[in-house]
């Protein structure tokens, strides 16, 4: 099992973007229209499958949430800053 980040590990380590909200990291994407949002998903749980680690994905009209825990651990692990950066490098790309 992966051992939980500090406050200040994951302060430091966390994608500019994403924000933590307790014992999740988070982050809303926008788009400009649905099947957008919708293909992000997908090459989000593609990511996810993966690294066998995976979010709580919301999808709405014009954004998609990842969510992102290690519930085994209890919290905030590399895990889940190692899939943020995946994330956010693939969205960039």
């Amino acid at each position: 099992m992966a051992d939980l980040l500090s406050d200040d590990e994951i302060a430091d380590r966390l994608p500019d973007a994403w924000d933590r909200e307790g014992d999740e990291v988070v982050r809303t994407y926008e788009f400009d229209d649905y099947l957008r949002g919708v293909n992000f998903a997908q090459m989000v749980g593609e990511i996810a499958e993966a690294q066998f680690h995976h979010p709580e994905i919301v999808i709405r009209y014009e954004e998609v949430e990842i969510r992102l825990t290690s519930h085994e651990a209890g919290g905030i692990t590399d895990d889940d800053v190692e899939m943020a950066d995946l994330i956010e490098s693939e969205r960039d790309a």
